[in-house]
């Protein structure tokens, strides 16, 4: 395959107000910044990284659609959807490609209805608690699994 493999990063709800949510979870970081931090990490790798954000579950599910379009991978950090959105998780599994779940907090250490994830069967890998670093790792397993 080609070394520039697209990877379609699909943000949902509320990340766009990262900056705003609660630093000891999310770290001191924007939204901006955030995908700027990752277009850098696809680009060491080798990689084309595609951003879409949406606070919308049907629009989120509508991209989700259409991704094989664009992209041969995706990372998803759906946010609170990731917790209970099976229409998300099925429209991940439509989608069939392979999908690694980020989640930039320790969902696991938190409350609990976080620690449920309706995304991760259809996902090859979920990271969760590393922050921005959290990316760097992901999109690493994802070009392990296209270029395997």
């Amino acid at each position: 395959m080609s070394s520039h493999n697209r990877i379609q990063i699909m943000h949902g709800v509320n990340l766009d107000q990262l900056d705003r949510r609660d630093p000891a979870h999310y770290g001191a970081i924007t939204f901006r910044q955030l995908e700027q931090q990752i277009d850098t990490f696809a680009g060491e790798l080798g990689l084309d990284a595609r951003f879409f954000q949406t606070n919308s579950e049907g629009e989120f599910v509508e991209h989700l659609h259409r991704v094989r379009d664009v992209a041969d991978a995706i990372i998803v950090n759906a946010g609170a959807w990731s917790h209970y959105s099976r229409a998300i998780g099925d429209a991940l599994q439509i989608a069939g490609l392979p999908a690694v779940e980020v989640h930039l907090s320790d969902v696991m250490a938190r409350e609990e209805w976080r620690r449920v994830s309706v995304l991760a069967d259809d996902c090859i890998a979920t990271v969760m608690g590393k922050g921005v670093d959290g990316y760097r790792e992901a999109l690493q397993t994802l070009k392990v699994e296209l270029e395997g």
